[in-house]
């Protein structure tokens, strides 16, 4: 009985982390695999793959030592200091799904990015036989911009509590070997996974976190403790919603609103 709680316990202590982390980096690397999809089709596989490569044996340096490097700092000031980029890295995704879900600003479409990124990577001539350097520069590049948030997000929701920087590793992780099994099956942009609706979620889900992590650096006690993560989540969603038909409703009284916004 002991046994059977204490795996509950620890489910709900890491559970939220896991799937928070798995769901932001599921967004990030799906946006990555479009480019690198791109440029390993236009200018070759040998320089999009070692580019990648590359990049990913750089973050996980850069998550081995910013890991363990935050627990030296005293868990308050970690958390109040996490939770308040957190908060702010939430609310920009959030403004954007919220936009894009009133129909401000065009929903984001990985088939078009591809057809863009093709173009762009064919308007740059012909490409090297062996090691393409454009190649390599491009998917490296890439892979370290969407790869840089990726290590922000799991050092951010698993710094801020007592061993929950592997759980949110491991929904990193999971999420980079499902992009990676999608794109080597399907060899195209993966279209199919509701990225809009994603986003909307890990908007919600990082803000969330973000809320959560400052109240407890300041000494904050929550009510139920991590199960107040879902009351959280509820209101940020709730107030999103409400906010989706107030822009929608401003857009349709000022068509201009949608243009500047755009």
């Amino acid at each position: 009985m002991v046994l059977e709680w204490q795996i509950v316990f620890d489910w709900t202590h890491a559970g939220p982390t896991i799937v928070a982390a798995f769901l932001a980096s599921l967004v990030e690397f799906i946006e990555a695999l479009t480019v690198v999809l791109a440029v390993g089709a236009v200018r070759g596989w040998r320089g999009a793959l070692a580019g990648t490569g590359a990049a990913l044996a750089v973050l996980v340096l850069m998550t081995a030592i910013l890991g363990p490097a935050i627990t030296r700092v005293p868990q308050g000031v970690v958390q109040i200091a996490l939770g308040t980029l957190l908060l702010l890295f939430g609310m920009r995704w959030l403004r954007k799904a919220i936009l894009r879900a009133a129909g401000i600003i065009p929903l984001h479409d990985e088939d078009a990015a591809y057809a863009k990124e093709s173009a762009a990577m064919r308007a740059l001539g012909m490409r090297a036989r062996r090691w393409d350097r454009i190649a390599l520069a491009t998917a490296f590049k890439i892979t370290m911009v969407e790869g840089v948030e990726v290590v922000f997000i799991v050092v951010a929701i698993g710094g801020g509590g007592g061993g929950l920087l592997l759980p949110a590793s491991v929904g990193a992780l999971v999420a980079l070997l499902l992009v990676t099994a999608l794109g080597v099956a399907l060899h195209r942009p993966v279209a199919m996974i509701p990225e809009n609706t994603l986003k909307f979620a890990v908007g919600i889900l990082v803000s969330a976190f973000g809320a959560f992590w400052i109240g407890e650096g300041l000494g904050l006690a929550w009510p139920g403790g991590d199960w107040s993560l879902l009351g959280l989540n509820a209101g940020w969603l709730m107030m999103s919603l409400l906010l989706v038909i107030l822009c929608r409703h401003r857009s349709r009284m000022s068509p201009s609103v949608a243009r500047s916004e755009a």
